[in-house]
């Protein structure tokens, strides 16, 4: 390990990382960023990449596209950056067409269901996105994967009629991307679909738009925001009784947010795609030695954000070392080491990171999503699994 440490310190590829920290997202783009740190310097503290470090630079870009395309441009052609771990919508969708171009892997934190398709095989894909990656299923699958849930659920209370449902977020690329396959899919499981209701990313007063969730009797509603702007939307409907079932995206639940609203959470359903801190997987050791790398206490409790960070780093690593020994670490290189394994699970990471396939023609990783329940209860958070569902790969869903 020491001949390696040391070969990592002369042989370097660099990685830029964006980061929201300070911006609207910051609530859990903090929380991303530091996973995604603290792997790679785990990386590099343990051989790097066979011998190859990785040099590495965070920029918080306070989920400003501009920033971000700047800081793109910078790394571009200072450092002759080989890959990109990157963060929002906006942004990532922005850069898709210079990365394409330039041949640097993407690895975001949004998963649009517009970055999946990398030849622009569907009709609703404005840009084939094949340096995109990201790890988990799309925020399109995830929402397909809740309503399936609510379908069920709508059965097993015997409730009567159509089940309504309605999309809540702001009007912005994030909340937005999956509105519309969402909505699409809601329709054919037999759905009543509402106008969608927006609310806006800051933290606000959402009793008028509360009302108007009671008075259309929705009884399912997608949070597509995050952070502040949920706990403000749970305050208020609860402020102004509406009764209704929230189903959120994976940004929008997790134990701190449920901490700071109290009393107001209840069968609040979200998605996830790692198990959470204190679960006992084989690979739960690794991520805490990763945690480490910031925490030499070891004492800090990480939310699963954290644990997607550690994912989306390792993803990239072993697709760096298939590249190493496949030609060298560029950036085509390292595309073409993401499609090199099937049912991949990063070594050190099984049960944490799903199994995932991804394909030149289907940048779809993962298709299945696990979903939990979160409760607030007498000053304690309790969260448990109530589903797992696994998607189609459907045709008309790629891109989409």
């Amino acid at each position: 390990m020491a001949a390696n440490s040391a070969a990592a310190k002369q042989d370097k590829v660099f990685v830029g990382h964006l980061a929201d920290m300070s911006g609207p997202t910051a609530f859990v783009g903090k929380e991303y960023a530091d996973g995604v740190r603290d792997a790679m310097a785990y990386i590099n503290a343990n051989g790097g990449i066979k011998g190859t470090g990785l040099e590495f630079e965070t920029i918080d870009y306070a989920y400003k596209v501009p920033q971000a395309i700047a800081s793109y441009k910078k790394w571009k052609s200072r450092k002759k950056m080989v890959a990109m771990q990157g963060w929002g919508t906006a942004d990532t969708e922005a850069l898709i067409s210079f990365v394409a171009r330039d041949k640097i892997p993407v690895y975001s934190a949004s998963y649009s269901g517009h970055l999946t398709d990398p030849k622009g095989k569907n009709p609703h894909t404005k840009k084939p996105a094949p340096y995109n990656f990201f790890y988990g299923a799309s925020y399109s699958d995830s929402c397909r994967a809740l309503v399936q849930w609510a379908a069920k659920d709508w059965k097993t209370k015997g409730s009567k009629g159509k089940p309504k449902f309605t999309h809540i977020g702001a009007n912005h690329p994030f909340p937005n991307a999956p509105k519309a396959a969402c909505a699409e899919y809601a329709t054919e499981l037999g759905f009543d679909v509402q106008p969608s209701v927006v609310i806006s990313m800051k933290p606000g007063d959402f009793k008028a738009q509360c009302l108007s969730l009671k008075s259309s009797g929705t009884h399912y509603g997608y949070i597509g925001n995050l952070g502040g702007s949920v706990m403000s939307l749970i305050k208020s409907c609860n402020t102004v009784g509406t009764d209704i079932q929230f189903m959120s995206n994976i940004w929008g639940g997790d134990r701190k947010i449920f901490e700071a609203i109290g009393e107001g959470v209840k069968d609040y359903i979200f998605p996830t795609m790692t198990p959470f801190w204190d679960s006992n997987v084989d690979g739960m050791k690794l991520v805490k030695n990763i945690s480490k790398m910031s925490d030499s206490s070891g004492t800090k409790s990480r939310p699963h954000h954290y644990i997607r960070g550690v994912c989306s780093a390792y993803y990239m690593k072993e697709a760096m070392e298939w590249a190493k020994d496949n030609g060298g670490i560029t950036g085509k290189n390292v595309k073409k080491g993401m499609y090199a394994t099937q049912n991949w699970v990063p070594k050190g990471l099984e049960g944490v990171c799903l199994p995932a396939t991804w394909k030149d023609d289907d940048h779809r990783g993962i298709a299945e999503v696990n979903i939990y329940k979160g409760n607030f209860d007498k000053g304690n958070v309790s969260i448990e699994q109530v589903d797992t569902v696994s998607l189609e790969r459907r045709a008309d869903w790629l891109g989409y």
